[in-house]
């Protein structure tokens, strides 16, 4: 069965980049010139989805005017002759179809998903985090739909992890069946480094099947208040298989402010109209140092 929707939970509150984000989406933050978020619906577009559920909150709706058209804007635009800002801005509200619904409450990544149940219906879906950025020449979403369409189970993205960070991950245990692919046999959210079964943390990509939803309505509470998606995958896994899938790409967690200047400084140095010129600009503060 082909994954023709993807769920994007945009609800939370971007503790980590305050005071920036007291009154702005964190997913609206910039890299260069392009929101955070807008990389990742790219790379659900370029992977075939069809149709994005955003699981917003109170005060995201930058993130639907973004993806909207703006009527003013292209008037204003076109009367200055800017033809290429106008395709530009044209173009983001043309890459998908979106529809939005809120998560009342912050109470977890499960819980968001939860909350898609019924624009989802009973199908295949995706899971993209609109804070782990993958830059690769095949989609990271691509990658997890060619290992589902071989297996046709949930199939989770993973990367290595530093161990002294896997504490910040839900982590998979699990057997090789072929290069860069595992068989999922435990997922443990967030362990101490010394009780992670692996180092192979989960980041950010899923696709899963549609019996997650009663898994997750079975998970209790952790002792934060949330319902966390891995704990519900720890309950799906009792009952049907999981794989995990190593990406491949370079991955950016823009969820901290590290992984965004990252993101930032490398993903300008390969842009055409200003990577040469901030090269030649780092490379000048390199000496200054």
């Amino acid at each position: 069965m082909r994954v023709r929707k993807a769920v994007f939970p945009a609800a939370g509150l971007g503790i980590r980049f305050l005071p920036a984000t007291k009154a702005q989406p964190k997913e609206m933050l910039p890299i260069v010139d392009k929101p955070v978020i807008q990389y990742v619906v790219e790379e659900a577009a370029a992977s075939g989805i069809e149709n994005i559920i955003m699981v917003t909150g109170r005060g995201k709706n930058a993130i639907e005017d973004h993806f909207d058209r703006s009527i003013e804007l292209e008037q204003v635009l076109a009367r200055k002759g800017r033809e290429d800002l106008l395709h530009e801005v044209r173009q983001i509200s043309e890459l998908i179809s979106f529809c939005y619904i809120r998560q009342k409450k912050p109470l977890g990544l499960g819980h968001a998903v939860l909350v898609a149940r019924d624009l989802i219906g009973d199908e295949p879906f995706a899971v993209l985090l609109g804070d782990d950025l993958i830059d690769a020449p095949v989609p990271a979403l691509q990658q997890l739909l060619e290992v589902f369409e071989r297996y046709q189970c949930p199939v989770l993205g993973v990367s290595p992890i530093p161990r002294e960070e896997v504490g910040s991950y839900g982590v998979i245990d699990g057997r090789q069946v072929s290069a860069g692919i595992y068989q999922v046999t435990d997922l443990i959210e967030k362990p101490p480094p010394e009780e992670a079964p692996s180092t192979l943390g989960i980041v950010g990509r899923y696709i899963l099947t549609p019996q997650i939803f009663e898994a997750l309505e079975e998970t209790p509470f952790d002792p934060s208040g949330e319902i966390q998606l891995t704990d519900g995958l720890k309950r799906l896994l009792e009952r049907q298989a999981i794989y995990a899938c190593e990406l491949k790409g370079r991955r950016y967690d823009a969820g901290n402010k590290l992984g965004f200047l990252q993101a930032t400084v490398e993903l300008a140095l390969k842009r055409r109209d200003i990577g040469k010129e901030f090269r030649e600009y780092l490379r000048g503060l390199n000496k200054e140092s």
